[in-house]
């Protein structure tokens, strides 16, 4: 038990504790099934590969932000027009990202435009992407604050690094000129070199009204809208229909 211990703590050491952890399993299997020398170790090592994912994969869970947890099995596309199970099923090899591509969800309110948009980055997060998700407002409050707070700072250069970057609720509260250059400037910083899921509940021609600015607006839709994907989303609100079916 107590060369066990010393072995775990030189894994440790080495900085190799899914190896550490999973070492006593290993060993009785090993035992118990005549593992070879190579076998033993490979086994091992798997197991620190699949501990070093696992942490990977819950730590970009964590920085995503996601204000709650969406699934594409829960997603009803019977009740929502302009855009097809297979459609959204063709992004999940995400070569979307692969070849920094973006997608726009456009549409009125309860449709589930933020339930596919965090349902597609979970599943990115799970093939292994980085993602972030920002409503609109509170990405605005962020890239005000950058140069005077540090977590802001922090923010906005994860979201420069990472592989795809949520937008949720573009339109649902008016920006003015200084904000709506941050946006302008952020999204042309990620141009080409990032991809980017936008929800909006307006139309492409309200957007000029929006930001206040229409040369501002077409260049910031030029670079949104070339290489993207657009679907126009139409139908009756889920919600309304839940109330509806409890009435």
């Amino acid at each position: 038990m107590k060369k066990l211990s010393s072995t775990a703590g030189l894994l440790n050491t080495l900085k190799l504790p899914g190896a550490a952890n999973c070492l006593e399993d290993e060993i009785e299997k090993a035992k118990c099934n005549s593992t070879s020398y190579m076998d033993f170790l490979d086994s091992l090592l798997q197991g620190e590969i699949a501990y070093r994912k696992e942490k990977k994969l819950k730590r970009n869970l964590a920085g995503a932000h996601f204000p709650v947890e969406k699934t594409l099995r829960s997603f009803n596309f019977k009740l929502c027009k302009g855009l097809t199970e297979k459609q959204i099923k063709d992004l999940l090899d995400f070569s979307f990202i692969d070849n920094h591509e973006n997608i726009l969800l456009l549409g009125p309110p309860g449709l589930g435009k933020t339930h596919l948009a965090i349902a597609l980055s979970y599943e990115a997060i799970h093939a292994g992407y980085t993602v972030c998700f920002e409503r609109m407002s509170n990405l605005i409050k962020t890239l005000k604050t950058v140069d005077i707070h540090r977590k802001s700072a922090f923010r906005i250069n994860r979201i420069l690094k990472c592989d795809l970057l949520i937008i949720d609720e573009i339109g649902y509260s008016p920006i003015d000129r200084k904000e709506a250059n941050l946006f302008f400037n952020l999204t042309s910083e990620m141009y080409e070199r990032n991809s980017i899921i936008v929800t909006s509940n307006k139309n492409f021609n309200d957007w000029a009204e929006m930001m206040g600015d229409d040369i501002l607006t077409t260049a910031l839709l030029d670079r949104l809208l070339h290489h993207s994907h657009v679907f126009s989303l139409n139908g009756d609100s889920y919600r309304v229909q839940n109330q509806k079916k409890e009435v």
